[in-house]
């Protein structure tokens, strides 16, 4: 009997609002004037990207995915507990206390107002926080310790850390889903490299879905990606040189010493 042909990422297909489960009046729903009654996302490539500016909301929108994947609102793989908050992700909002829906995290939030589609839903993967990676890194090396394996993450340079866990820890095989906010925050623009080739590789297994939240031009610049810019309350499919970090870098590497100067005279 022929084996079943295992399906190739993305897995996650689409997101759609529920708007009966929306208080426009809270947070984050108060905020993301792009979640209108008929919002919905499509996923039809196994990278995507989301771009814009900071308070866009792209990083509580990949938060709210991160939840409905099963991973912790603070970061790592669906089996890290790294904080004791994990309740959010285990219970609905109207199972929460008054006060605990008021404290929990935006995505959590966000994900209990959301409506997934997969093809298949997958159990393996990592949902990485730039801002909470210590806390995370952390957990990991009291893991090995009490294994009697040396601690890798925490002696290394930051840069090198979020490197190490790109390269040794994300991957094997497995239908994965990895959600990733701001990965270049640490990286010199040569390691972005390296990390673009990591991209490619996951790429090519076939067996990867990545949705990025990104500042670097780099990352922006792999080929193939599908880029979602948010931009004043809307998200709309864009190719890279129409992004506003790709007219921004053209404007100041064609005249870097110039466009500053204007910058700071209130010109540019």
């Amino acid at each position: 009997m022929a084996k079943p042909t295992r399906l190739r990422a993305p897995y996650l297909k689409s997101i759609s609002l529920l708007p009966e489960r929306v208080n426009r009046a809270r947070f984050p729903f108060d905020t993301l004037r792009f979640l209108g009654d008929d919002f919905e996302m499509s996923f039809d490539r196994p990278i995507t990207l989301f771009v814009g500016e900071n308070g866009s909301g792209k990083s509580t929108l990949l938060e709210g995915i991160a939840s409905l994947a099963g991973f912790h609102s603070y970061g790592g793989s669906q089996h890290h507990q790294v904080y004791r908050r994990a309740r959010y992700n285990e219970r609905k909002d109207d199972e929460l206390t008054e006060d605990e829906a008021e404290s929990a995290p935006p995505g959590r939030i966000l994900a209990n107002a959301l409506r997934p589609a997969w093809l298949p839903r997958v159990s393996n993967g990592y949902f990485f926080r730039a801002e909470s990676f210590f806390n995370v890194a952390t957990y990991l090396d009291e893991i090995t310790r009490a294994s009697r394996i040396p601690s890798r993450l925490l002696p290394q340079s930051h840069g090198e850390s979020f490197l190490d866990l790109f390269k040794n820890r994300l991957g094997g095989g497995k239908p994965s889903m990895y959600l990733l906010d701001e990965p270049e925050a640490a990286l010199s623009p040569a390691r972005q490299l390296v990390f673009v080739c990591l991209m490619r590789r996951w790429e090519q297994e076939g067996n990867v879905q990545a949705i990025i939240a990104t500042h670097a031009p780099i990352l922006m610049a792999y080929p193939g990606a599908r880029i979602l810019e948010f931009r004043r309350g809307r998200i709309r499919e864009v190719h890279f040189e129409e992004t506003e970090h790709f007219q921004v870098m053209r404007s100041f590497f064609a005249d870097p010493r110039g466009y500053l100067e204007a910058v700071i005279a209130g010109e540019a």
